[in-house]
């Protein structure tokens, strides 16, 4: 079914974000004329707001609203250890372990040469640049473990290591609470050549 002019149209522009369907963003579409004005004008505004005024940190390519991104500016982050990751919301993810205290370096995307994503158009000569002027010590690389991910962090360690710098990546395997009956062979794999002497 289609609703008239302004309901349609922004049925039509949720289902566009993604992750949302037709029938989800029909009903975000019914709570937005649901909920008082005030409350639909400050959602739209915010909208209007985070592309107004939020781009990125110059240091590390975070989403930031200032020149350098709060990480980026808090003195009492390690400054030696950058965390390598693909996409600015993966940030949030690390940070949510509470176990991670240096900084980051945000690439923008995972190397796809099907998809035409090559190291130029990623935030890689900025991470050769930072390594070497922030004397940094050891990169974890976060990138997601997909070929891309694993493909780009290939990459990266054999670009990286000549700068006298550690690499190092993400464990992958098991998770905690995870029953052996439920891993696929590649988890399991990953966590075999993983595995930590105890």
């Amino acid at each position: 079914m289609t609703f008239e002019g302004p309901v349609q149209r922004l049925i039509d522009e949720l289902s566009r974000l993604p992750g949302v369907g037709r029938k989800s963003a029909q009903r975000i579409a019914f709570h937005v004329l649901s909920v008082e004005e005030e409350d639909a004008r400050r959602l739209a505004q915010s909208i209007i707001d985070v592309r107004d005024q939020v781009g990125t940190c110059v240091r590390c390519f975070n989403v930031t609203s200032t020149e350098e991104c709060s990480i980026c500016r808090d003195p009492r982050r390690e400054v030696g250890v950058l965390c390598v990751v693909e996409r600015a919301q993966d940030i949030a993810v690390v940070e949510r372990s509470q176990e991670f205290r240096g900084r980051y370096h945000v690439l923008g995307g995972a190397l796809s040469p099907i998809g035409g994503v090559g190291p130029s158009e990623l935030h890689i000569a900025e991470l050769a640049v930072r390594v070497g002027a922030e004397d940094i010590k050891e990169l974890i690389l976060a990138t997601n473990p997909t070929v891309e991910g694993d493909v780009t962090a290939m990459y990266l360690a054999r670009e990286m290591k000549p700068l006298g710098v550690k690499v190092t990546r993400l464990a992958m395997g098991l998770p905690v609470g995870g029953d052996l009956d439920y891993a696929d062979e590649l988890t399991l794999g990953r966590a075999l050549q993983g595995r930590q002497e105890m």
